[in-house]
């Protein structure tokens, strides 16, 4: 598979804190911070509209960046995080990990199930425990997607990290036994729905009683215990 790199220019940030990010972004740019194994923390500043392409496109942080850093070495990254504003949505940091076309990477990928489940038509409930996948890989193994069909899966069946199949060189990061998918049976499902939620009131009856007796009981208020004046 070859590596798709998305070129990103970028320039030395030479002040941190918090004005100066407040600085950048007024002038429109971002703050950024690349780093690595073999690499010391270096401050940048990189186009917010690139950062956006980047993470929306197919690949998403899984995508290779070349940073052209101005007076400078280029480097090969991935997008490790990034922080949006609560309010506004727009990316306001982003953090680069360092990475090597030959060196392994941790990613996460999107698993998408296909097929109609056989379970599921027999009132079965498809439970997907992972929506994206852990894997370990060279950059170029890191797949867009793992498509899993579920067509033959029947009543109380399960998928575990052992079943998928994802090629020479990539790993799932996940114990071999781990259950990834299953459909669970209706009247498990049912049990399930039905389970006491810790801090949920007892309900009346036998148990409540029994509560209410090792109780003291209330004293009746003066109000209370006054005859009524005759008129």
């Amino acid at each position: 598979m070859s590596t798709n790199i998305h070129v990103l220019p970028a320039k030395v940030r030479h002040t941190n804190g918090s004005p100066e990010a407040r600085r950048l972004r007024a002038a429109g740019s971002l703050p950024a911070v690349a780093y690595g194994k073999d690499l010391a923390a270096l401050a940048v500043a990189v186009d917010p509209k690139e950062v956006h392409k980047i993470l929306s496109s197919e690949r998403g942080k899984n995508t290779v960046v070349k940073l052209e850093v101005e007076g400078k070495s280029d480097i090969l990254a991935m997008v490790r995080s990034f922080q949006i504003h609560p309010l506004s949505r727009q990316i306001e940091h982003v953090d680069f990990i360092e990475v090597k076309l030959d060196r392994e990477v941790d990613a996460e990928i999107l698993l998408v199930t296909t097929g109609k489940c056989v379970g599921v038509v027999k009132g079965g409930v498809l439970r997907q425990v992972f929506r994206t996948l852990p894997v370990r890989c060279t950059p170029d193994l890191i797949p867009l997607r793992v498509t899993y069909d579920v067509s033959a899966l029947e009543l109380s069946a399960h998928v575990a990290a052992k079943d998928f199949d994802l090629g020479a060189g990539v790993t799932i990061r996940l114990p071999p036994e781990q259950t990834v998918i299953h459909v669970a049976a209706p009247e498990a499902d049912t049990d399930a729905d039905a389970a006491p939620v810790a801090g949920a009131a007892a309900p009346a009856g036998k148990d409540a009683k029994a509560g209410a007796k090792g109780a003291p009981a209330a004293k009746a208020s003066p109000a209370a215990k006054a005859p009524a004046k005759k008129k």
